[in-house]
C-alpha cells in the first residue's frame, strides 16, 4: 500500500536542444572564439601545474643538491694540491687532470653550475693529442672503379631546372603562409582596427532610417563596443562581432567575421601545437610523468643524491693523502673510468 505523505511523482519535461543562433558566418566565429579560450585554458593550467611541480621538486631536492654540489667542489682543492706537489708521474698528473674537468663537467651538466674557470684552466690539457687519420694511397685503377658515370650534359641541366622550379614554388608557399600569419595575427591583436570596423558597421546613423527597436539595439551595442575600446578589451570587442542581441548582419560585417574566424584558426592551430609541445615529457625530467611517478622518481633522486655526497666525502679524506689518491687513480684506471 502506496504512503499517502510521499508526494507524488512528477514528469519534467525534456529540454529541447536549442538551435544556433545567428548567421553561419556568427556561429562560425562564436565557435572559433571558444575553441582559443578553450585551448588557451588548458595551455595556462598545464604550464602552471608544471611550474608547479618544478618548484615542488626544487623545495625538496634543492637542499640535498647543494650538498652534494658542495661536496664535488671540496674535491678541486687536493686534486689542484697534487698538481703541483710534484710526487705525480706524468701519467697521473693526466689522470687527476680529467678528474678535475670530469668533475667540473659533472657539476655543470648536471646542476647547472657555472665551471667555465676550471674548464678553461684544465680542458685543453685534459684532451689526448689527436693523430692524424692515415688516408690510404688509392690506385688509379681503384679511382676509375668507384668514380660515379658522368651525368650528361642535358640531364644535368633537367635536373638543374627541375630544382629551380621546386625552390621558387616552395618560397612561394612560404611567403605566402607567411603574409597570411601575420596579417592574421595583427587583425587579432590591433585593437583600434577591431574599434573601427565594428564602429563603422553598428554606428547609430546606420540605422537613422529603421525602426525605433532597431535604433534602440544599434545604439546599445555601439556604447558597449566604445565600452570594450575604452577598457582595452579585444575579446570583448570580438564577441561583439558575432553578438547575438544585434542587428541583422550586412554583407560587409560577414566579410569581416570570415576574415576574423580564420585568423583566429590559425591562433588555434598555433595554440594546439603550443600544447602538444608542452604535454610531451621532458626526457628523464623528474617533475615528468603522473603524480606517482614524480614521487618515486623524486625519492630515488634524494637518495642517489645522499649516497653520492656520502661517497665523495669519504672520498675527499682519500685524495688528501697521496697514497689514498694514488690507489683511486689505479682503482679508476682499472675500471676505464674518467671521474668519480
Amino acid at each position: 500500500m502506496a504512503d499517502s505523505s510521499l508526494p507524488l511523482r512528477q514528469t519534467l519535461p525534456v529540454r529541447a536542444s536549442a538551435a544556433p543562433v545567428g548567421t553561419p558566418a556568427q556561429q562560425a566565429f562564436r565557435q572559433a572564439i571558444q575553441a582559443v579560450e578553450d585551448l588557451r585554458t588548458q595551455l595556462q593550467a598545464l604550464r602552471a601545474a608544471q611550474a608547479a611541480a618544478r618548484q615542488t621538486y626544487w623545495q625538496q631536492v634543492g637542499p640535498v643538491a647543494a650538498a652534494t654540489v658542495a661536496a664535488r667542489r671540496a674535491l678541486y682543492e687536493p686534486l689542484e694540491v697534487a698538481l703541483t706537489s710534484g710526487y705525480l708521474s706524468r701519467a697521473e698528473e693526466q689522470q687527476v687532470t680529467m678528474l678535475l674537468v670530469h668533475n667540473a663537467r659533472s657539476l655543470h651538466e648536471r646542476f647547472g653550475e657555472d665551471e667555465a674557470e676550471v674548464l678553461a684552466r684544465y680542458a685543453a690539457d685534459a684532451e689526448p693529442t689527436p693523430t692524424p687519420p692515415v688516408t690510404p694511397q688509392a690506385s688509379p685503377a681503384a679511382d676509375m672503379r668507384t668514380e660515379a658515370p658522368t651525368e650528361q650534359p642535358h640531364e644535368r641541366a633537367a635536373a638543374e631546372a627541375r630544382a629551380r622550379r621546386q625552390q621558387r614554388a616552395q618560397q612561394v608557399r612560404e611567403a605566402k603562409a607567411r603574409a597570411a600569419d601575420t596579417e592574421g595575427q595583427a587583425l587579432l591583436q590591433n585593437t583600434k582596427a577591431a574599434y573601427r570596423q565594428l564602429a563603422r558597421l553598428h554606428h547609430p546613423d546606420r540605422a537613422a532610417q529603421a525602426d525605433v527597436a532597431t535604433q534602440q539595439l544599434q545604439t546599445e551595442l555601439m556604447q558597449r563596443i566604445t565600452a570594450a575600446y575604452a577598457a582595452g578589451d579585444l575579446a570583448a570587442l570580438l564577441s561583439l562581432l558575432a553578438t547575438e542581441d544585434g542587428p541583422t548582419p550586412t554583407a560587409e560585417a560577414e566579410e569581416l567575421l570570415q576574415r576574423y574566424t580564420q585568423a583566429l584558426a590559425q591562433q588555434q592551430a598555433q595554440l594546439g601545437q603550443q600544447l602538444a609541445a608542452a604535454q610531451r615529457p621532458v626526457e628523464n625530467a623528474p617533475w615528468s610523468g603522473t603524480e606517482k611517478q614524480q614521487k618515486a622518481r623524486l625519492r630515488q633522486l634524494k637518495r642517489d643524491l645522499r649516497a653520492e655526497t656520502d661517497y665523495l666525502v669519504l672520498l675527499l679524506r682519500e685524495l688528501r693523502e697521496p697514497t689514498g689518491l694514488r690507489g683511486l687513480l689505479r682503482e679508476l684506471a682499472s675500471r676505464g673510468q674518467a671521474g668519480f
